[in-house]
């Protein structure tokens, strides 16, 4: 088991192309594992049974447990740094969080994953040499990279809920239904800036680079979620996967890569290893992006939080459905007239997901996240060719593939 920090952490929050390419018509729709064949996988979730680095399956415990552990250091700097914002804002960012009520009452709500500052600690740790004294350094001198990673995600998730009109996360009513949009939009901000300022300063000598790619990662992510929007707006028989593919990359694959560089900086990795590590997240990242999109059309909303359909009803051109929607199959066809219908209270969402399907729009997406992953597996390969070294890092590439919410 990879041991990504074992001690206290002290309080100061100092190419190769794989197979599968989209731009490749053996990749696209309707291609081998393409809508039409059938995939006989588990249905929830894409589960990759080989990696080529002597696992034959998925170690979901070592990276639950590596989650845990990450918590344990990430979350109370993450806290301190939140509780350095000004009033309402800090209240806000606090509920977001699960660590205050409505009314700002102290609870314990469920919180996020922690997957982003896991891939930072882990890459640090490993780019150092894996488990010992030297990996366990590397991962506390990053912690403050990964305070900042994750308050990235979360500014991104007050902006998400607010433009996606959603009303729930983790089970709970998002921070826009309770404080307002223009306080939500502004906690997401706060928390950007904090991000920002937590790096700059850091001592640390890799610092200043890790807050210019993080800069740089915010702006793809911000130009992955305007090219959402603008997705959502065009007619359906208008929108192509590898355009979807694109987005959820910028939206998605982006921090999860710079999750990984910025650990990589921090354990002193020269330019070509964090070259790797980046593409290594973000071919994980699409993975990810890939199971998300399946579990919110066919997930169980008491597990993810999320009420059932609510992509469908929104005419989200998620990537099961935009494969469906290029499927050129009567199912495909009839998802089109579907979806370029007004939305409207009490329609019938579960004759658009059966379309979905029956267009191979899921199978699709259980074979790309395969793909996905043995993409991943190269660059991993490439960027910490010890596979001990490397064993937590693929832990958590694999975890993200198998979740149902």
């Amino acid at each position: 088991m990879s041991h990504v920090i074992t001690t206290q952490v002290p309080h100061g929050t100092h190419d190769a192309q794989g197979p599968g390419d989209p731009h490749d018509p053996q990749g696209g729709p309707g291609a081998q594992g393409g809508p039409g064949a059938r995939d006989t996988r588990d249905p929830e979730t894409a589960r990759p049974t080989g990696d080529g680095r002597g696992r034959d399956r998925p170690d979901e415990p070592e990276a639950a447990a590596l989650l845990e552990r990450v918590k344990t250091v990430v979350e109370p700097a993450l806290l301190r740094a939140v509780d350095r914002l000004p009033g309402q804002i800090r209240r806000i960012a606090r509920y977001h969080f699960g660590r205050e009520d409505a009314h700002g009452a102290p609870i314990e709500a469920p919180a996020g994953k922690a997957i982003r500052p896991a891939l930072v600690l882990t890459a640090a740790s490993a780019l150092a040499g894996g488990p010992g004294p030297a990996g366990e350094a590397a991962a506390r001198a990053a912690v403050p990279a990964a305070v900042a990673v994750e308050l990235t995600h979360n500014f991104t998730l007050l902006h998400d809920d607010v433009m996606d009109r959603d009303t729930t996360r983790r089970h709970r009513a998002t921070a826009w239904t309770v404080f307002g949009e223009s306080a939500a939009v502004l906690a997401g901000d706060a928390l950007q800036a904090l991000a920002s300022r937590l790096l700059a300063e850091d001592p640390h000598a890799a610092s200043a680079r890790a807050s210019a790619r993080l800069a740089d990662c915010v702006i793809e992510l911000c130009a992955g979620q305007q090219a959402d929007t603008a997705l959502e707006r065009r007619r359906p028989g208008e929108v192509t996967v590898e355009e979807v593919l694109a987005m959820a990359e910028a939206k998605t694959g982006a921090l999860l890569g710079a999750s990984c560089a910025l650990g990589g900086l921090y354990a002193g990795a020269d330019e070509e290893r964090v070259r790797a590590l980046d593409a290594f997240g973000r071919q994980a990242g699409l993975a990810f992006q890939l199971i998300d999109d399946l579990i919110g059309l066919w997930g169980d909303p008491r597990r993810t939080g999320k009420p059932a359909g609510a992509d469908l009803a929104a005419r989200k051109k998620s990537l099961p459905v935009a494969a469906a929607l290029a499927s050129g199959t009567p199912a495909g066809a009839r998802l089109a007239e579907l979806y370029a219908a007004e939305p409207a209270p009490g329609e019938d969402l579960e004759t658009m997901l059966r379309a979905v399907e029956e267009a191979g729009g899921r199978d699709w997406a259980h074979a790309q996240a395969a793909d996905r992953m043995a993409r991943a597996m190269h660059e991993l390969s490439r960027a910490v060719p010890d596979p001990e070294a490397a064993d937590g890092l693929l832990a958590l590439a694999e975890f993200v593939t198998r979740r149902t919410s």
